[in-house]
């Protein structure tokens, strides 16, 4: 199937040219974003790519539609590859279904490897020569041991720290509101990263857990999230699973569920690797039953 998406950076703009483009090409369907092209965190973009199945494309007029820079195209270019879709651009030679626009690829990120290879080479340079001129990094007052010194940064530190995880708030506070501790934080952990668009930084046990310990510190999360989860039998596991992504997201298909659940590596209750709507139907019909899930409709 061709999906199509078609992105202004401003609302005075319009997707219309490019909508057109897009059917013209074949596309049943056009998703359009008003967004700025340097900005990586695009909702629509992130549910299109997180929608995608074996044999999709998602197409584009031009490649600065999609990405502003090399590494998130590549980043996206990924995470369609690793859910079998792939990526065409109408103006630009790249088409991952085939040969030709593989090697394009292929060429690209030598390229992205090369430009990341070269300010490695720059940054060493100069602080080699920073060093031949006698000039040494770092603020005076801490190497004389400075106890007030010492304190400033410290405070800096983590105020840098509280802001950095509020500004990520939105990817995994009503996660772990919704599925601790009814979870164990390994699999609150793949739930959160699933859901985040392509080419924004994953993340890790250590620092998930690290955050939800600080908001609760400060009172804006409540303590018995930190409690440890119960102990459940393999099927009991998947049904909280389950329950837990259509919960997080009441609007997705079985399929989307079946992906979801593929993309975290869960096999089947048969050890399948890949699943069904059947297999994804049971399981939710028995989170309904325990209470796990609300009716639908409800």
């Amino acid at each position: 199937m061709l999906i199509g998406y078609a992105r202004v950076s401003t609302e005075e703009q319009t997707t219309r040219p490019q909508a057109d483009e897009l059917r013209a090409a074949g596309c049943g369907t056009v998703h359009h974003e008003q967004a700025s092209g340097g900005d990586r965190q695009r909702p629509v973009l992130a549910r299109i790519v997180a929608g995608t199945g074996p044999g999709d494309v998602l197409v584009v007029v031009r490649i600065d539609r999609l990405a502003r820079s090399l590494a998130h195209l590549l980043d996206v270019i990924a995470a369609l590859e690793a859910r079998g879709a792939h990526f065409r651009s109408l103006h630009d030679p790249i088409d991952t279904a085939s040969p030709q626009g593989k090697f394009t690829l292929q060429v690209l990120g030598a390229a992205a490897e090369l430009e990341r290879a070269l300010i490695r080479e720059r940054t060493i340079a100069g602080l080699r020569t920073a060093r031949a001129q006698g000039r040494i990094g770092g603020n005076p007052l801490l190497k004389a041991r400075d106890p007030a010194a010492r304190r400033q940064v410290v405070r800096a530190r983590d105020d840098s720290y509280v802001a950095a995880i509020t500004a990520r708030a939105e990817d995994w506070v009503p996660l772990v509101r919704r599925l601790r501790p009814g979870l164990p934080w390994q699999d609150v952990l793949r739930i959160v990263n699933a859901r985040l668009p392509p080419g924004q930084q994953r993340w890790t046990l250590d620092r998930l857990t690290r955050a939800a310990r600080r908001y609760v510190r400060d009172g804006l999360l409540e303590a018995h999230l930190l409690d440890a989860a119960p102990r459940r039998p393999g099927d009991g596991r998947l049904v909280a699973i389950v329950a837990a992504i259509a919960g997080a997201d009441p609007g997705l298909t079985l399929r989307q569920i079946g992906d979801r659940l593929t993309a975290l590596h869960e096999p089947t209750p048969r050890g399948r690797t890949t699943w069904q709507a059947s297999s994804v139907r049971m399981l939710l019909e028995r989170a309904r039953a325990q209470g796990l899930l609300s009716p639908p409709g409800s």
